[in-house]
């Protein structure tokens, strides 16, 4: 018998989940990674993930670290989707704010939003970096990796992780 979330609810979904994620670029370009965890509703830790992405912005590691997030997110059946980021910029974009000008974060968002838009509610909020130190970690740890020569990067056509951790 497979031990289910506490908070699924008589539809079968989990009423929320909660995605927290971090993307870090050693430089701007440099050496980039993402980190994701995905919780229920509760805090109960239900999928971490982390990728090496190789070189990459600072920005558009943040909106790989959510793509990520969301993804592994999808995996779960819920009806309520909470992220936390401490990105600033991102919150603000996702939330409508700021427009999102650069092409590439442009698509990157485009992308954001439709996994975000298939939850019944959706909420994006700031945290600061203390709260979000987990998805921190294990954005830090895939760059280790894979300086370290323990993960390597895959042909893109390999993708959707470049340099999966998890």
């Amino acid at each position: 018998m497979s031990s289910l979330p506490p908070d699924i609810g008589e539809t079968g979904l989990i009423d929320t989940i909660i995605v927290r994620t971090d993307g870090a670029a050693r430089g701007n370009p440099g050496p980039a990674g993402l980190g994701a965890v995905v919780c229920d509703a509760s805090g109960q830790v239900l999928e971490e993930a982390a990728e090496y992405i190789g070189e990459a912005t600072n920005n558009v590691a943040e909106y790989s670290a959510l793509i990520l997030g969301l993804k592994v997110a999808s995996r779960y059946r819920a009806a309520v989707l909470k992220v936390y980021l401490d990105s600033e910029l991102l919150v603000n974009q996702l939330n409508g704010v700021y427009k999102v000008k650069n092409t590439t974060l442009r698509e990157l968002y485009v992308q954001a939003q439709s996994l975000i838009g298939q939850y019944k509610q959706a909420y994006v909020g700031h945290v600061p970096r203390a709260k979000n130190s987990e998805a921190d970690r294990l954005a830090n740890e895939a760059i280790d990796k894979y300086i370290a020569g323990e993960i390597e990067i895959k042909q893109p056509a390999d993708a959707p992780g470049q340099g999966s951790l998890f």
